[in-house]
């Protein structure tokens, strides 16, 4: 009897596997900016109501807007020059750029980050803004987080976390003994490595996206490497094992940075 028990969840747990699979695989979109064939199951409308939806409430988590007009404004300047050569570049093939971007300044002066919403509400609190030096330094920051939302980061992310859940849970049904322990744990630890995989990916590909557009907008390239510095030394310095990270360490991503700006400044 305990022998039939366990084939069948084997045998259930395969099925979830391939309803994962089957799921994932055939969610096919290009990206209308990139020309990537991306694996994503919202439309950029969709993630353009999503963004607005949750801005207010991301920013609450961070102290609300901060009280300061004309900070603010100066932040949406330079959003919006890098905005403009992305439009401008997409308007020449044809396209049209289907997303709202926003760029706001956060509260918060003690923590250090940026973020992008989906659909192009931009965050930057004023814990990282107090510490750029310079306009470029701004540009730097604000468009690697633009490069997230064309290159739609967040849904791809939906995507794939709804995957692994999936594999996951097909893991867990095979291979249960009835005690509630084995392959599901390493399923799920194997799950998150895969997910911070492809997060310090994404964050390679938001540098590379934004040294391209610095050097369109007519900033100083040289400024993102000056941003992965500053945030080096935010981190007090502390070495992170780049393999259980979501974001590469400074060192990759400066050499990496350092090639983009060598192959869009010729």
């Amino acid at each position: 009897m305990q022998s039939s028990g366990l084939k069948f969840r084997f045998i259930i747990g395969i099925v979830m596997a391939i309803v994962a699979l089957i799921s994932y695989y055939s969610k096919n979109q290009v990206n209308p900016i990139t020309g990537e064939k991306q694996h994503i199951d919202l439309t950029p409308e969709q993630e353009v109501a999503m963004g607005l939806q949750s801005a207010s409430q991301m920013a609450q988590e961070y102290g609300g807007l901060y009280n300061d007009n004309e900070v603010q404004q100066q932040i949406k300047s330079v959003g919006y020059k890098l905005v403009k050569q992305v439009v401008d570049e997409v308007k020449s093939k044809g396209a049209t750029v289907p997303y709202q971007f926003d760029f706001h300044v956060l509260a918060d002066d003690q923590t250090v980050n940026a973020f992008a919403l989906p659909g192009g509400q931009m965050f930057i609190t004023v814990g990282l803004l107090k510490r750029l030096k310079s306009e470029d330094q701004l540009a730097g920051v604000l468009g690697h987080e633009i490069g997230h939302v064309i290159h739609r980061h967040s849904a791809q992310q939906m995507a794939k976390s709804d995957f692994y859940n999936g594999l996951v849970g097909a893991v867990a049904t095979a291979t249960s003994d009835g005690t509630g322990m084995g392959g599901g744990q390493i399923a799920q630890y194997v799950a998150q490595i895969q997910q911070m995989k492809f997060g310090r990916n994404d964050e390679l590909q938001s540098d590379e996206f934004g040294v391209k557009y610095l050097i369109k907008a007519g900033y100083n390239p040289n400024a993102m490497i000056e941003v992965m510095e500053i945030l080096a030394e935010a981190s007090g310095g502390q070495q992170r094992d780049e393999f259980m990270s979501s974001h590469p360490s400074p060192e990759n991503r400066i050499a990496k940075i350092k090639e983009h700006i060598a192959k869009y400044s010729k």
